[in-house]
């Protein structure tokens, strides 16, 4: 095998040994089967995520590719699946967000730790000498901050259909009527009158009509709330009557039965907004989220804060199913930062939205620099604070320039997992798997910068580098 192979080479560059021994206290029990290790766990959800493989395909590229089988720990190449696609399920549910969050945070700080040794020896072999390159008296008195930090907020949005009313509730009344079937045969029990032919026509009437008016919506979702409703009273009856329904079977009721009642109130009081409104019966814990956003005003997933530092890796602050303001998070975000570092940041970019009273007077009163607009009237150093204004802007584009590449190329565009504890796994994995993919992508280029400049050395000074 290739040595230089970047599988490879990333598999030698991550801390296994570390993880395993953290991946280890989930597992208390000394009964069971052995559990999977770590390697094979995280790496194939790593792999995963950045080629956005299916379980069935991912199992497939995992029996033909040696690269892939080294890189999760496999001793040697085999021609049987390392594993079954079911098992990524367990994985994801397995890796939860905490776990892949406290990972990137132990990798983030061992990359850290690596670029200060390597300054600091840079530093000890050739130190600056008197004239140019030399230290000032005044540059040596820093203040106490130090670094940059970059924030900002966006959504996660899941593979599910765009949530229409009257497309939801005939939703529903299917679901209704596969369980009243179920319920007939298993029991033996008369099947009721549930009028499918007629709720079906009345669907596909108002679902194949290129204009829509406000009447014909109404009108057909007055229909479709009556048929979910005379479904939810057969089921009811039964329940009334002793018949038990499934596990799964309880759980959908529920959400059937609180979408009925929302919708009902939007009916009655002609409204379009209801507090924690359901889009989706197979995900019921996902909310509307208004981005403003010209191609997508409004995404439906979770919603979470980024931030970055220097370097460019990003940390999930907060992440919510439900809408929440964004400048609730800043001054824990900072804090948490003071707590890694050990010193507070020069300067925090953020959008406007994070620039409240309270966010400017915690930054003000810790001598930190919040990007944007001063209050009160233009001072004298007008156009100074301008171009620092615009030079923030840019630079805060690191952050939007990151959210695009974890969603076009690390599966945060479209979240596929239907579990809420899942989804959550798969956008901690995007993150993690972004700073991982950066971390190798800036290895490569000092080597590639390191071999640049031995070349224009004189050869006395190329064998002291080697």
């Amino acid at each position: 095998m290739n040595p230089n192979n970047r599988w490879i080479k990333m598999a030698d560059a991550i801390p296994w040994e570390q993880f395993e021994q953290k991946y280890a206290r989930l597992f208390k029990g000394k009964k069971g089967n052995v559990a999977k290790p770590l390697r094979l766990a995280l790496g194939a959800l790593i792999i995963q995520t950045k080629y956005q493989y299916s379980d069935r395909e991912l199992v497939e590229q995992l029996t033909e590719n040696p690269y892939y089988q080294y890189f999760i720990g496999l001793p040697g190449y085999q021609e049987e699946p390392p594993i079954d696609a079911s098992t990524l399920v367990l994985f994801r549910k397995r890796l939860k967000l905490d776990i892949i969050m406290e990972a990137n945070e132990y990798m983030l700080a061992a990359t850290n730790n690596k670029a200060d040794e390597d300054e600091s020896h840079d530093d000890d072999t050739t130190p600056p000498t008197s004239g140019a390159g030399a230290p000032d008296a005044d540059e040596e008195e820093t203040s106490d901050n130090k670094g940059t930090l970059m924030i900002d907020a966006t959504c996660a949005p899941a593979n599910i259909r765009y949530p229409q009313d009257f497309s939801l509730l005939n939703e529903a009344r299917e679901k209704l009527e596969t369980m009243i079937i179920r319920f007939c045969k298993s029991y033996g029990l008369a099947r009721p009158r549930m009028y499918r032919r007629q709720a079906r026509k009345n669907y596909l009437a108002l679902a194949k009509t290129k204009k829509r008016s406000s009447k014909k919506i109404r009108a057909t979702i007055r229909k479709q709330l009556s048929y979910v409703n005379r479904d939810i009273k057969y089921l009811e009856v039964f329940m009334a009557d002793g018949y038990a329904p499934t596990k799964k079977e309880i759980s959908l009721f529920l959400t059937i039965y609180k979408l009925f009642e929302q919708q009902n109130y939007m009916y009655k009081n002609k409204v379009h907004s209801v507090p924690e409104r359901i889009v989706s019966i197979t995900q019921p814990w996902l909310r509307p989220i208004v981005r403003g956003k010209t191609k997508t005003p409004v995404e439906f997933g979770a919603k979470f804060d980024l931030s970055l530092d220097d370097n460019g890796y990003g940390r999930i602050e907060k992440i919510s199913y439900d809408a929440y303001n964004e400048s609730t998070v800043l001054i824990d975000t900072i804090n948490r930062f003071k707590e890694r570092t050990g010193h507070y940041p020069e300067r925090v970019l953020a959008d406007q939205i994070y620039r409240t009273r309270d966010n400017r007077h915690f930054c003000k009163s810790h001598r930190i620099r919040l990007s944007g607009p001063k209050l009160g009237r233009p001072s004298e150093t007008a156009k100074e604070d301008k171009r620092q204004e615009y030079q923030d802007n840019t630079d805060r584009i690191e952050v939007e320039r990151t959210f695009s590449l974890s969603k076009r190329c690390y599966g945060m565009g479209l979240i596929r997992t239907k579990l809420e504890e899942t989804t959550l796994t798969s956008i901690a994995l995007s993150v993690f798997v972004t700073n991982l993919f950066k971390i190798q992508a800036r290895i490569l280029f000092a080597l590639f910068l390191l071999v640049q400049n031995l070349w224009k050395r004189p050869a006395d000074f190329q064998s002291e580098a080697i």
